[in-house]
């Protein structure tokens, strides 16, 4: 963990000494719980890039945690958090203020939910869980509610079909929406301008989010070592025991998912980079501990290391 906390210290430094502009969403405003974070800690520059910095190492905690526990990797290792962390320093203009890493942690903790399912005997009520720990991030980063999708996955992929099971985690995702209507109907505000806001979140435009050179071929880097992977990890994964394998496509459609929303809507922009950076840190991690070729993964790894490092000093100059 000190390494994961040294690189996040390094890769952090410049926005904690000159904190930028938080992020803003699309449309007229927030959704309501990063709306609440912006009045508490908005206004501070860095106690937004504080806690956005926190949020970081939190994340890569869960990340080394939930292979730890699960043990889908079949290897106990720090590397997804140490990945995750260097991924974190690759596009500068992410490390703001932003709504998608709150989110973030929901959605690991929604996705141990799913995996958590298979082979509970009788109703999975974890699905639940699942669907209300979607739903509640969707109301820091509206895009989040896409990622309902996965629930649906999970019981087709971990579960025997219970209509049962798909309306549990039904009931668990309209749940903090319920709550959240029903606050604004008692507390006597307008229901009408939450549901603008709610469309613009998650129809509206959002402002383009510019792409330097260096952003452009640090990215085509990425994306060139996840395509290597997850290549590598398919080649594998039927080798795998059953519960490793339904966990890694969970994974892969978690992975697919953002990148979708990032073409299709024009809501998502670059933000969800922190979201597609879960899932790619199981992949790369994965791809350097099975690989049998050793130079390979040690040339992919100094070369994404070079990228982040590239993007870093852009970014300062």
């Amino acid at each position: 963990m000190a390494v994961i906390l040294l690189i996040a210290i390094l890769l952090w430094l410049r926005p904690l000494i000159e904190p930028p502009e938080y992020y803003l969403g699309p449309g007229s405003g927030q959704m309501p719980l990063y709306g609440l974070l912006e009045i508490l800690i908005g206004k501070f520059p860095f106690a937004g890039i504080f806690f956005s910095f926190l949020l970081v190492i939190y994340i890569a905690f869960l990340l080394i945690n939930f292979n730890t526990a699960d043990f889908f990797i079949t290897e106990r290792t720090f590397l997804p958090g140490i990945i995750y962390v260097l991924l974190s320093g690759l596009i500068p203009q992410n490390q703001v203020f932003n709504p998608v890493l709150p989110s973030s942690l929901f959605l690991i903790m929604a996705i141990r939910k799913i995996v958590n399912t298979y082979k509970i005997q009788g109703i999975a009520f974890d699905f639940f869980d699942a669907g209300f720990l979607i739903s509640t991030g969707s109301l820091f980063y509206g895009g989040m509610i896409w990622f309902g999708i996965l629930i649906l996955t999970g019981i087709i992929i971990l579960r025997p079909f219970n209509l049962k099971e798909i309306l549990i985690s039904l009931l668990g995702f309209i749940t903090p929406w319920l709550i959240l209507f029903g606050y604004y109907y008692v507390s006597g505000r307008d229901v009408n301008m939450l549901v603008t806001l709610i469309r613009d979140n998650l129809f509206g435009q959002l402002p383009a989010f510019s792409f330097s050179r260096i952003n452009n071929l640090a990215l085509g880097v990425f994306f060139l070592v996840v395509t290597m992977s997850l290549l590598h990890l398919v080649s594998l994964i039927n080798n795998k025991k059953i519960k490793a394998r339904k966990t890694f496509l969970i994974l892969i459609w978690e992975f697919f998912i953002s990148l979708a929303l990032y073409f299709i809507l024009p809501s998502v922009s670059g933000e969800i980079f922190w979201l597609t950076a879960i899932a790619a840190s199981y992949f790369i991690t994965h791809y350097f501990i099975f690989s049998r070729n050793r130079i390979v993964p040690e040339v992919v790894f100094s070369l994404l290391c070079l990228m982040v490092i590239l993007s870093q000093l852009i970014a300062v100059l």
